[in-house]
């Protein structure tokens, strides 16, 4: 195989993708690699002032839309705004997330609801919001940010546990209808990554952030990147029979003892 070849299959080139929760964390460093794949990219957020500071490593193709999942109302006007400032959308990373810490007894319905709204029903909107332009590419992908509760319980935060789980549903789901019309629908569940977010949970429990590390066989954290790269990677010609698909980026973690 030539090198073109090997790089034709990875590259995003033509791709225009939303990335929602594109201003920090994991949302930025997905940006950063389907920008580095090819893709133009347009990052999604509450907050305009830092999503036009996230803007500035990602390079003068990239653009920014203020945008809140919860307004589901507003779905198809966003997706609408979006085609006609940026372009049509072929690529949707469902990404944006919240979470409430707290025990199952203090966990009030709205605090469970608030995070169902972000990362289930939010992104349930957003999607069909945008599965026309995306039909339309005839080769594009939905792409959801999944997480290691998705298959694990984990004390005090049953809101984004179940959340997480109902994810790998809607990647089913909505691969069950569209594979046949050209779009492909998958996730990446990442592992223990090292964030500014997860740096600030175990800055004051160094024996906490020791248990993580002894359940991950590689022995490490992982990267932003390495998420962005697995995401990039399900988007590009590479992973064209990868269908209704969850990958683990985790070092391995989920099928340790």
């Amino acid at each position: 195989m030539a090198t073109e070849d090997l790089v034709r299959a990875f590259w995003l080139a033509g791709h225009h993708a939303l990335v929602t929760g594109g201003g920090s964390g994991l949302g930025l460093a997905i940006a950063r690699c389907f920008v580095a794949a090819g893709a133009r990219v347009t990052i999604a957020g509450t907050r305009q002032a830092k999503l036009d500071a996230a803007l500035d490593g990602l390079g003068p193709g990239a653009g920014a839309m203020a945008f809140d999942v919860t307004r589901t109302d507003r779905a198809e006007a966003f997706a609408a705004a979006v085609a006609e400032r940026r372009g049509p959308v072929s690529v949707l990373v469902n990404n944006a997330g919240n979470t409430v810490k707290k025990p199952l007894a203090d966990m009030e319905v709205d605090d469970f609801r608030a995070v169902m709204d972000v990362h289930v029903t939010g992104a349930y909107a957003l999607t069909r919001a945008f599965l026309p332009q995306i039909l339309a590419a005839e080769a594009g992908s939905i792409l959801f940010t999944a997480s290691m509760a998705s298959y694990l319980a984990l004390p005090n935060i049953a809101g984004y546990t179940t959340a997480k789980t109902a994810i790998l549903g809607l990647v089913r789901a909505f691969s069950a209808e569209v594979a046949g019309r050209g779009v492909r629908v998958n996730g990446v569940a990442p592992g223990w990554i090292d964030t500014d977010l997860f740096r600030q949970a175990t800055a004051t429990d160094p024996a906490r952030r020791e248990r993580i590390l002894a359940r991950i066989p590689a022995g490490r954290l992982g990267t932003p990147e390495e998420v962005g790269w697995a995401m990039a990677y399900l988007a590009s010609p590479a992973a064209a029979y990868v269908n209704a698909q969850v990958l683990a980026v985790d070092g391995g973690a989920l099928s340790a003892f």
